[in-house]
């Protein structure tokens, strides 16, 4: 959704090998669509959402904390709200579940702010297709944790979308690091002829 974004919003050029790694990976949503039977509406409209939070942070001329500080204020009345009813329902869990539990909740805040502040200085200083393509690393970590650590089924239409993904992401990468040493040999000193 992102790659798309960065072509549509900003018109980002994708070169052609890169437009093969969008295809690839879409392919990777076909599989995983045709095997759960239906599109994964939560999955797409999280992508979405998410792309879009990107193309606003590219947007608004604001350094990563000042903009996260916004954020967060914008934010901070209806959270306020919301844990107000809980708490006066007897559902809240802040002072009611002892100290321990209130600074892992406190300390939840710091664990999402950091990935925030360094998305939002990523996002204003790469192009928004390659910041899509790198949000394949988060689905790859907690996939792991699935499998490895909670020891979560592979179904067989599951390792072929996971697989068709990171095929998508090396054809990227790949297309990446073929660019940059070519921009990093046309500039270096070498590559200059001296003048007279």
């Amino acid at each position: 959704m992102s790659v798309l974004l960065g072509v549509v919003v900003f018109t980002e050029r994708l070169r052609p090998l890169q437009w093969v790694a969008v295809g690839i990976a879409a392919v990777a949503v076909l599989v995983l669509t045709l095997d759960h039977g239906r599109p994964p509406w939560i999955a797409l409209s999280l992508a979405a959402t998410f792309g879009l939070y990107g193309v606003m942070k590219k947007l608004v001329a604001v350094e990563a904390a000042p903009g996260l500080f916004l954020e967060t204020a914008l934010v901070a009345v209806p959270a306020v709200v919301v844990l107000s009813v809980l708490h006066s329902g007897g559902e809240g869990t802040f002072a009611a579940a002892g100290a321990g539990h209130a600074l892992l909740l406190v300390s939840s805040g710091v664990a999402t702010a950091v990935p925030l502040l360094l998305f939002a200085a990523a996002a204003r200083r790469i192009p928004l297709s390659t910041v899509g393509l790198l949000q394949y690393l988060t689905p790859l970590m907690q996939l792991a944790v699935g499998v490895f650590v909670y020891d979560e089924p592979m179904p067989p239409a599951r390792l072929a979308g996971f697989v068709i993904v990171w095929v998508a992401l090396v054809v990227f990468t790949a297309d990446m690091l073929r660019h940059a040493r070519a921009g990093a040999r046309r500039t270096s000193p070498e590559a200059v002829p001296a003048t007279p």
